[in-house]
C-alpha cells in the first residue's frame, strides 16, 4: 500500500512519518484490496487544546473510505481513524 502524506500548516517529523506508517500498514491484515492511502494532517484555527486533525483516506474498490478525527495530538488522532478505519474495513469485507 502506498502512504501519501499531506500536512497544511506544518512540517511532519520523521517520528510522526514513522508512526503513521506502521499503524497504517497494519490496516492491510483487515482487508488486503486498499490501492493507496492518503493522509492530511492539519492544526486547526482554534483556542482549543483539541486542534490536530487527521483525515485518513483509504483508496479501496467500490466506495473510498474517509476517516476525519481531531484530538490534542497528531498520534491520538491517527490512533482514532485508524480504529473507525479498521471497522469499516472487516465491515466492507464482510460484505463482499
Amino acid at each position: 500500500m502506498k502512504i501519501k502524506v499531506q500536512s497544511m500548516g506544518l512540517t511532519p517529523h520523521a517520528p510522526l512519518e514513522e508512526y503513521l506508517e506502521k499503524k497504517l500498514s497494519k490496516l492491510e491484515t483487515f482487508y488486503d484490496k486498499i490501492h493507496g492511502c492518503q493522509v492530511y494532517l492539519k492544526v486547526e484555527n482554534t483556542a482549543d487544546k483539541e486542534n490536530k486533525t487527521a483525515e485518513i483516506k483509504l483508496e479501496v474498490p467500490g466506495d473510498d473510505i474517509v476517516v476525519k478525527k481531531t484530538t490534542a495530538s497528531f498520534e491520538e488522532s491517527v490512533d482514532l481513524c485508524v480504529e473507525t478505519a479498521k471497522k469499516l474495513l472487516i465491515k466492507k469485507k464482510e460484505m463482499a
